[in-house]
């Protein structure tokens, strides 16, 4: 029987910490959160490893490298209101919900949904919210957001999610334009009205459905 807890250590100590992730809060909120909750029982057995999780349906829980440095240059309060796009079974959700006021994770598949529900009630997480909807249209009832996480690749910014962020937000996601053949992790902050941008690291995940690059045209 696979021993989560000392799992979930060595994920923080050998995957976590060498890669850059300082940020004590975040490591704890990492180190509560049961990830094997968050993946079927088929991949359960290896919930902890430096990999994207396949959960179904095409989609994938990132793996806990790229998701924490992104959650830790998001930099959230306990103030904080989030917004994950993309939510899947909730993983990334039930980390930030140890670092903000509330959260809310969108997801536009009702099984992933369901999925996190079951789960975030396991961890008995009482300040996240799973909504559906389409994910390119973000959650604008509860806007504005002080912190956005796109948990999956996307080939550009929504502006629709863009008008979301707060005043002094930050929003964080895996960037892959058409051609580049490289992710970059970007961080978007919102400041007097404009939206600045600034690069923090490679990352290649999988993206969300209906953020890949559309297929360039071919005589």
């Amino acid at each position: 029987m696979t021993d989560f807890a000392a799992a979930r250590t060595h994920m923080i100590e050998s995957q976590l910490r060498p890669n850059r992730v300082t940020d004590e809060r975040v490591l704890e909120a990492f180190a509560r959160v049961r990830r094997e909750l968050f993946v079927p029982e088929a991949v359960r057995a290896i919930a902890y490893i430096d990999e994207d999780l396949p959960i179904g349906r095409g989609r994938y829980v990132i793996e806990p490298r790229v998701a924490a440095r992104l959650i830790q240059a998001a930099a959230p309060q306990r103030t904080d209101t989030a917004l994950v796009v993309g939510a899947g079974t909730g993983y990334e959700a039930a980390v930030l919900s140890g670092l903000t006021r509330t959260v809310v994770a969108l997801e536009e598949d009702p099984q992933l949904a369901r999925a996190a529900r079951a789960a975030l009630v396991e961890e008995n997480l009482a300040n996240v919210s799973v909504v559906e909807g389409r994910l390119a249209d973000g959650h604008r009832a509860r806007a504005p957001y002080d912190v956005i996480l796109f948990a999956g690749a996307i080939a550009e910014l929504p502006d629709e999610i863009a008008t979301q962020l707060a005043e002094d937000g930050r929003l964080v996601a895996v960037i892959e334009a058409a051609g580049e053949g490289i992710g970059r992790a970007v961080m978007a902050i919102r400041s007097g009205g404009v939206i600045a941008r600034r690069i923090l690291f490679d990352a290649a995940i999988p993206f969300l459905p209906g953020f890949a690059p559309k297929p360039g045209f071919v005589f």
